[in-house]
């Protein structure tokens, strides 16, 4: 996969003067809270009778910021610290997010899925049909029941965070599911290549062409059950607080953004008990 959803943070080169300075900037609060630290911990020094001398702030400063121009590398050093701490919170409030929202996630008999009921792990995707990265990881998701010999099922959960059509596509993909052509419907729609293509007329066409009775699928896109699901679905995706797609969940790991590797490594970690 070429990229994520998500932009992620990128560790600053020492030779960029473009990143440097954006790391001198992350660093500077730092820079006057540890100045501020040391003046409180610094000891006040006496001789015989005359005052105590300490070190002032501003010399602290001087001698920090001297350090850091002599030795660079303790910026970027900083700024991976800062990352991986952000990343562990991140990663824990979303597994405080997934186990309160469990079952809501993974067990609904209303959810559209392929592969096997019985599976030993769960993939759950939101996505949205006007997502560029959800169409790229497509063939990705097609593959994981087979590829992980029938060990794996994948839950499509519709989460149409640009609205509009996206939100019409999703409801008429519901609505097929109640004709047993969710995933022709599914599919249909995920390989439009532009989302200029997806329009009213469009979503028609490719029901009557995966043979959905377009009538019934219009009428049972305005039943109050049918939108009751989505809307389901998308406070799922709130109080897990996704914001963006494609976003996938296995286990107690949340993987944000079409990232591949993160989800098989996800997978294996089930598997592996």
């Amino acid at each position: 996969m070429d990229g994520h959803a998500r932009t992620s943070i990128v560790t600053p080169k020492r030779n960029s003067p473009k990143r440097a300075w954006k790391g001198i900037d992350m660093i500077r609060p730092l820079l006057a809270t540890a100045a501020v630290a040391m003046v409180a911990m610094t000891p006040a020094c006496a001789e015989g009778n005359k005052a105590p001398v300490t070190m002032e702030r501003a010399e602290l400063e001087t001698i920090i910021h001297e350090y850091i121009v002599t030795h660079p590398e303790v910026i970027e050093e900083a700024i991976i610290a800062l990352n991986a701490r952000d990343r562990a919170n991140a990663a824990k409030e979303a597994q405080e997010a997934i186990s309160q929202n469990k079952d809501q996630l993974y067990s609904l008999d209303t959810d559209h899925f392929i592969g096997p009921a019985d599976a030993p792990v769960t993939v759950v995707e939101f996505f949205d049909y006007r997502c560029g990265y959800c169409k790229r990881s497509m063939p990705f998701v097609q593959e994981l029941p087979e590829k992980y010999d029938n060990k794996v099922r994948v839950v499509f959960k519709e989460y149409p965070i640009f609205g509009g059509i996206s939100e019409t596509a999703a409801l008429a993909a519901l609505a097929a599911g109640k004709q047993d052509k969710y995933y022709d419907m599914h599919v249909a729609l995920m390989n439009l290549k532009s989302n200029d293509e997806l329009t009213e007329k469009k979503i028609d066409e490719l029901a009557k062409e995966v043979g959905v009775d377009v009538r019934k699928m219009r009428a049972d896109m305005q039943s109050v059950a049918l939108k009751k699901q989505l809307d389901d679905m998308q406070r799922l995706g709130h109080a897990l607080n996704l914001s963006g797609t494609p976003g996938f969940y296995v286990g107690d790991t949340a993987i944000e953004g079409a990232d591949e590797q993160g989800v098989r490594n996800a997978i294996k970690k089930e598997l592996e008990g």
